[in-house]
């Protein structure tokens, strides 16, 4: 297929490779924006993020089977799809049952929600595990259709990052958006920038990072004029961002797909990143590109103080193009050899398209029978689900240096170079505690002829294993949330390896949780909350939904903020827990924040004064805040006055217990 809305993937380091093969670091150094200089893309491996798939019923705006189908009204069958690519689920715990037939193994053919927070969760765990330090999350007109649910998505993305310690930032397509020179600012005002506040927000040379793609590509979708692009990337450098265009692939020539004229804009981005899907199709393709594109490029590039950021494809599975990853590997070396330090992966999502990294069906075994799609195992090679998030991480290792410069792809197509063995069940699965609305598990590890790459937790209902969770590897504990007081509930856990493997479960455990007391359990749980303001999809109702990783944030530069929960009745009260979401890139602040309380929500009284509590990630990100012997409120607040890390009031958790 042409090239439509991608976005590319850098990876490395500045020094990386040019020291592997004997260049000097200065060989192709950026002058002007100090290329190689500390940062999250320059020197890094990053991803385009689509997040544009919703399914039937996941409560996203969209209400629909966005991207899985070509009309989103009807559920995706053999005469009703949108994906040339299969995408492997076994790692999600919440999917959705589609028309297909079931796969080749017999298991029903379902599909993930990006719009499902757990879903971000399990992507960007990906990106952790295999190396990819950026994502690209890419953003469409929105004023839309899609825009609602795109907004959401960006919190979404937001928190996962923020989870699992990975960077991220906006990745404007301004395809077929017609009023882009107006509205692309007032995106970036009204709704976009707020996310620069995250931890996970990614710098470059000390400024938040944004990127444009489609400036000066030469078709009818992005008819722009070379003013009106000039004056949008001048727009967001005075904003004090560091802006990378997405320009096309002969953007130095100016000829073929781009205009003429634009070349006073493509110097002006900090970044380019030309664009590559549809351009080369086999490494005979890649080695020409090599040579009449990248190294030219790089030089252009350095002679204008511009940093650098190819990209990386991993080949159309429907067009057969992947060879087993020699296609993709032949790349990487290119860009090695180049000097190249920094790659843009297309895409990291892709199953329209089948240019995706992420986990697909593997055999014909995980593709719905009838269906004629292709798996990864389309040329007679076999291939774990995995295989091309592993090859992804180990280019980025060479280019940064770390494994030797090679033509060779040195990551076997199946890990183990045929690892077809099942790590062992968990052992010895058990309750180590018990509340009214929690329980705590513990297990032995499990073992593996490779490696254990994560658990997945189970609950068990008439015989139905549901996934309600996952744990790292490393990982023998795991404590499940939201459960109703005295109710008996069955649990059992899987170990999984990175073959794409299960185990047998452990064994199941029955445990009844308690009938729940004030002093033990969350009192604000899942009840009613507001707020005095909030950013984005950053809401009340992420303090008390029972997830560390959601969280409310209030608006900017307006202390002071308030966030209250609503009891329900007039309730004995002793401590109030207050935390941040546990990644560690939330860094050490300090909120200095008041206790209210009221019976009716509208008249509030003193219930504690202010106090400066500490979130340290080191020791949990979490403030207690006793309250005064015989404290009773039904709605109860907290007012906060000052952030030592954002201008605005921050809280994943706001949980009450009672004496």
């Amino acid at each position: 297929m042409g090239f439509t809305r991608r976005t590319f993937l850098r990876v490395a380091t500045a020094t990386g490779v040019a020291g592997a093969v004997g260049l000097g670091e200065t060989a192709f150094a950026n002058p002007a924006s100090a290329a190689g200089a500390s940062g999250d893309v320059v020197g890094k491996v990053t991803a385009g993020y689509q997040g544009w798939f919703a399914c039937a019923g996941d409560s996203a705006p969209i209400n629909g089977w966005w991207h899985w189908a070509q009309d989103w009204g009807r559920t995706p069958s053999p005469t009703n799809r949108a994906i040339v690519a299969w995408p492997d689920v076994r790692d999600y715990p919440t999917t959705y049952a589609t028309a297909f037939s079931d796969l080749g193994n017999g298991q029903p053919a379902s599909l993930f929600s990006s719009y499902d927070q757990s879903t971000v969760e399990v992507h960007f765990r990906w990106m952790k595990q295999y190396g990819i330090d950026t994502a690209a999350l890419q953003r469409f007109n929105p004023t839309s259709r899609e825009g609602p649910t795109r907004d959401a998505m960006a919190g979404k993305v937001r928190a996962a990052a923020e989870s699992e310690g990975v960077k991220f930032y906006i990745m404007y397509d301004v395809s077929d958006w017609t009023t882009m020179q107006t509205g692309i600012k007032a995106d970036w005002t009204d709704k976009m920038r707020a996310h620069t506040g995250s931890s996970a927000y990614a710098r470059q040379n000390g400024k938040p990072v944004v990127c444009i793609w489609g400036f000066g590509f030469n078709d009818a979708q992005r008819p722009f004029a070379p003013e009106a692009c000039l004056d949008v990337v001048n727009w967001f450098r005075a904003q004090g961002c560091y802006v990378i265009g997405g320009v096309p692939t002969w953007w130095r020539t100016g000829d073929r797909d781009s205009r003429p004229g634009f070349t006073g804009v493509y110097h002006a981005f900090d970044m380019l990143s030309p664009w590559l899907v549809g351009r080369i199709g086999n490494a005979g393709d890649a080695d020409n590109f090599y040579n009449v594109a990248t190294v030219p490029d790089l030089a252009e590039c350095a002679a204008h103080g511009i940093d650098y950021q190819p990209c990386v494809l991993p080949g159309g599975v429907t067009d057969r193009q992947r060879a087993h990853g020699d296609f993709m590997w032949r790349q990487f070396y290119n860009m090695g050899r180049a000097g190249v330090s920094s790659v843009y992966i297309s895409m990291f999502d892709e199953y329209n398209e089948g240019n995706q990294i992420a986990k697909t069906a593997e055999s014909q075994d995980w593709v719905p029978a009838g269906s004629g799609l292709l798996a990864l195992d389309e040329d007679g090679i076999a291939c774990s689900s995995d295989y091309y998030l592993r090859l992804t991480g180990d280019g980025g290792r060479m280019l940064k240096g770390v494994l030797p410069l090679t033509p060779t792809r040195p990551t076997p197509p199946v890990v183990g170079g045929g690892d077809t063995q099942p790590p062992t069940a968990p052992g010895n699965l058990h309750v180590t505690t018990t509340a009214g609305t929690t329980v705590a598990l513990a297990w032995t590890a499990s073992a593996d002829n490779v490696g254990v790459t994560g658990y997945r937790i189970r609950r068990i209902t008439d015989g139905t294993a549901t996934p309600i969770g996952t744990a790292a590897a490393d990982a023998t504990t795991f404590t499940v949330t939201g459960l109703s007081p005295s109710t008996s509930y069955a649990f059992d856990i899987q170990a999984l390896d990175a073959a794409g493997s299960v185990s047998q479960p452990s064994g199941c455990v029955t445990v009844t949780t308690t009938a729940g007391g004030p002093a033990t359990d969350d009192l604000a749980l899942h009840r009613p909350a507001s707020e005095s303001s909030h950013t984005q999809s950053y809401e009340a109702g992420n303090a008390v939904d029972g997830n560390p990783s959601t969280y409310w944030e209030s608006a900017n530069n307006a202390f002071p903020q308030w966030l209250q929960v609503d009891l329900g009745a007039a309730t004995g009260v002793r401590r109030i827990a207050l935390t941040l979401p546990p990644a560690t890139s939330w860094a050490t602040r300090t909120q200095t924040i008041a206790v209210q309380g009221s019976a009716d929500g509208t008249s509030f009284g003193r219930l504690l004064g202010a106090t400066n509590c500490v979130f340290d990630p080191s020791t949990g990100n979490t403030a207690t805040l006793a309250l005064p012997s015989g404290t009773t409120a039904r709605h109860l607040r907290i007012v906060i006055t000052t952030n030592t890390g954002w201008p605005a009031g921050q809280v994943s958790g706001l949980q009450v217990y009672g004496a």
